[in-house]
């Protein structure tokens, strides 16, 4: 790979970046942000890569969005990542690439080289979740400036507005950002019966206790093991975004895969309706507690 460059050039006229509902008249202060269950990969990337389309899948948070439907079809404003993660990832900082993985990095940029790099998923993916390197050769810098302004610029500025009209309606807002997480992680960090909702919040940081403690209440409810901050307290949009000041806070909210999919054939299991339900259920829940 040191020796073979990959130029690729994309046709961005023909992305749609993301799909958002209900958030030209917010009826509720939260705000759903999906930005890993995007399935759209830009044919000439496909091109580029070492592995096949169902591959590169596993990097996703698989039917995050369709678990999400009851709230979204409840009225609450949401936005949804279209492009596949493993293109662009909405939840790391712009900053997080990888020099190794560019062939004109310039010398004088500033970078965030932690740990998501070192690990190969920063801002733009190194590897799959195999851990195989995900591109046939060195990247253009240049060409990831504007993956990142063409994709990534474009779905924060949208998920900016939608929290802004929210604010400027209820005086504040709530972001939920919606994931899941592989089941192999829940049960290595917990060895009785799993995880199965993580709640981010910073280490209480992130928002009001009354909104995570009633959040975390309707999943107790239903008999699902939830942790906080346990194995994730909060990525980029959690921390980001979180600015108590202005009224703006964040949750992080991580589904246990295994509860509702089959993990390597990347498809529902007989159980998927009845925790979409709950899921549907304790957003909706949450949702209406803010409006009390």
């Amino acid at each position: 790979m040191e020796n073979k460059h990959s130029d690729i050039k994309i046709d961005y006229s023909k992305i749609k970046v993301f799909e958002d509902y209900n958030a030209e008249k917010p009826t509720f202060p939260l705000v759903l942000s999906i930005p890993h269950s995007g399935t759209y990969f830009p044919p000439e990337f496909v091109q580029q890569t070492t592995c096949n389309v169902e591959t590169m899948r596993h990097n996703e948070d698989l039917l995050v969005d369709e678990l999400l439907q009851k709230a979204v079809d409840f009225g609450i404003p949401s936005i949804k990542m279209l492009v596949s993660r493993v293109f662009v990832d909405m939840n790391r900082d712009r900053l997080e690439l990888d020099p190794t993985m560019f062939y004109n990095y310039p010398k004088e940029q500033d970078v965030m080289f932690d740990k998501h790099c070192r690990v190969g998923l920063g801002v733009v993916h190194r590897i799959n979740y195999l851990r195989q390197p995900l591109y046939k050769g060195l990247l253009d810098y240049d060409e990831v400036q504007l993956r990142l302004k063409k994709v990534y610029d474009v779905y924060h500025n949208r998920l900016q507005k939608i929290i802004a009209k929210c604010v400027k309606k209820f005086g504040f807002c709530l972001v939920l950002d919606c994931h899941s997480m592989p089941s192999k992680i829940c049960s290595i960090i917990d060895d009785r019966s799993g995880i199965d909702i993580c709640l981010g919040n910073l280490f209480s940081q992130s928002c009001p206790p009354e909104m995570s403690d009633f959040f975390a209440g309707q999943f107790w409810s239903k008999n699902y093991n939830v942790e906080f901050n346990c194995p994730y307290s909060g990525a980029f949009i959690t921390f980001n975004y979180c600015q108590p000041k202005q009224k703006i806070y964040t949750l992080q909210l991580e589904i246990n895969r295994a509860l509702y999919a089959d993990e390597e054939k990347l498809m529902k299991n007989a159980d998927f309706a009845t925790v979409a339900d709950d899921v549907g259920s304790a957003v909706i829940s949450l949702a209406q507690s803010l409006v009390r």
